[in-house]
C-alpha cells in the first residue's frame, strides 16, 4: 500500500481471507473487549498461516500503524512455541475472525485461557510466597516509619496478589487495563469483585496496614484451601505479624 493508501484493517482481512495459506485470523486487544474501544484503539491482529506455507503476507509481519498492528505466525508458533508468555491473557480473550481448522483456532485460544492444574499450582505457590514477602516488607517499613517504602511494597504486593488469585482460578491475570472488565464479566469464585477492587485500590494508594492485614486473612484461607499450607507455614512466627493486630477498617473483600 502507498503512503496515500494506508493498510486498513478491513482491506487486510479481505486480502488474508482470500489467501488459502491463512488458517486463522485472531483479533486481540481493545477491539476484542466489548465496551473498551476508544477513538484511539487500533486493530491488533494475529495472522496464522499453515506450517511451511509460502505467502506474500509474511512481508506484513511486524506492520504497525495507528490503524493496524499485525503479527504473522505459523500454526506451530501460534500453538505456543513462538508466542511469548505475556501474550497469554491477550489470546485468552481474543476474538476469532477466521478459523479454517474446524474449531482448531478456538481450541488453541481455549488452551491459552486455562492454566493446567500443575502449572496453576506451581504458579500460585510462587505468587503466594512473593505476595507474602511484599506484604511483610510493607508492614515492617510502616512499623519502622518508612512511609514511602511501605506504600511502594504495598503496591507491589497487589500486583502479586492478583497474579496469585487468577492462578488459583487457573486463569492468566489480565492486564491492568482490562482488570475491571474481566472481573465484571468473569468474577473470581469466592471473592466479592467490588470489595476486592476497593481493597486493591486502597492498598495501592495508601498502604493501609489494617486493610492489608485483613486481606491477608482472606488470602491465607483461600491459599490453604488450595493446598499451599507449606508455603504459608514456612513463614513461621512471621505469619502472626501479617495477620490482623486490631479491628480492621476499610473495604473488606
Amino acid at each position: 500500500m502507498t503512503a496515500q493508501q494506508p493498510l486498513t484493517y478491513g482491506a487486510f482481512v479481505e486480502r488474508a481471507v482470500a489467501d488459502s495459506t491463512v488458517v486463522g485470523l485472531v483479533l486481540k486487544g481493545s477491539q476484542a473487549h466489548d465496551g473498551m474501544v476508544t477513538p484511539h484503539s487500533d486493530h491488533d491482529l494475529y495472522v496464522v498461516v499453515a506450517d511451511e506455507a509460502e505467502t506474500d503476507l509474511t512481508r506484513f509481519a511486524g506492520h504497525r500503524s495507528a490503524e493496524l498492528d499485525l503479527v504473522v505466525v505459523t500454526l506451530a508458533e501460534f500453538r505456543g512455541a513462538g508466542t511469548p508468555a505475556w501474550e497469554r491473557y491477550a489470546l485468552a480473550r481474543a476474538r476469532i475472525v477466521l478459523d479454517r481448522l474446524d474449531g482448531g483456532i478456538a481450541r488453541i485460544l481455549a488452551d491459552w485461557a486455562t492454566l493446567d492444574a500443575d502449572e496453576a499450582f506451581r504458579d500460585s505457590a510462587d505468587r503466594l510466597d512473593a505476595y507474602a514477602n511484599s506484604l511483610y516488607r510493607s508492614l515492617k517499613n510502616h512499623r519502622d516509619g518508612r512511609a514511602l517504602a511501605a506504600r511502594l511494597d504495598a503496591a507491589d504486593s497487589m500486583r502479586l496478589l492478583l497474579e496469585l488469585l487468577f492462578a488459583l482460578n487457573r486463569r492468566p491475570r489480565p492486564y491492568n487495563k482490562y482488570l475491571e472488565w474481566e472481573l465484571a464479566r468473569y468474577p473470581l469464585p469466592g471473592w466479592d469483585t467490588d470489595a476486592l477492587l476497593r481493597a486493591v485500590d486502597g492498598i495501592s494508594a495508601t498502604g493501609d496496614v489494617s486493610l492489608q492485614r485483613h486481606l491477608f486473612t482472606l488470602v491465607e484461607k483461600a491459599a490453604r484451601e488450595a493446598g499451599h499450607d507449606g508455603v504459608l507455614d514456612a513463614w513461621g512466627d512471621d505469619l502472626e505479624f501479617m495477620r490482623p493486630q486490631e479491628t480492621g477498617r476499610g473495604a473488606t473483600p
